[in-house]
């Protein structure tokens, strides 16, 4: 069904893999700036994390031969309304938290509940075997992964300018 995309989702669940792999290392390296109580980490780390393993498993199920429409649309159905939630959650957590950085609230919150509604109507035309449900498909995981890289790159900023403080 999605044969013609198989290059590209390879090479996305690819990068995806990639950069969790690299944040790994990262936030190991850095771990001694991570903070002891862990709110940094839940509402900073692990959505990235969270939406790097999104698009790795989307990928992977979207290479998988067999699928028939219903299959595939109600396996990504179930994926983007679990990522649509945890989205949610983080969004909570950032008002919470009282984060005033716009770009933040919009890189770490709206834009991955975008990505992850979007993802969802993917999954309502695959269900309705509609020829477009592949672009948008493509479309809501590409701003998955390029938000994402924007956020590991503000987080690894973030960690190495604590890292740099003079220890009191």
């Amino acid at each position: 069904m999605l044969a013609g995309w198989h290059e590209f989702y390879a090479l996305l669940g690819t990068a995806a893999a990639a950069l969790v792999a690299l944040l790994f290392v990262a936030a190991s390296i850095g771990a001694s700036v991570l903070t002891p109580g862990g709110g940094a980490t839940r509402t900073f780390m692990s959505p990235v994390i969270f939406h790097y393993t999104s698009i790795l498993f989307i990928s992977l199920i979207a290479l998988i031969p067999p699928h028939t429409f219903t299959s595939l649309g109600i396996t990504i159905a179930i994926v983007a309304a679990i990522g649509f939630c945890y989205s949610l959650l983080v969004c909570v957590r950032l008002v919470r938290d009282h984060v005033a950085d716009v770009a933040d609230r919009g890189a770490y919150g709206a834009s991955p509940l975008a990505a992850y509604a979007a993802t969802l109507a993917a999954a309502g035309l695959l269900l309705v075997h509609s020829p477009a449900s592949a672009n948008v498909l493509a479309g809501a995981l590409l701003l998955l992964l390029v938000v994402n890289i924007r956020n590991a790159w503000d987080l690894m900023l973030a960690l190495a300018k604590r890292a740099a403080q003079p220890k009191t």
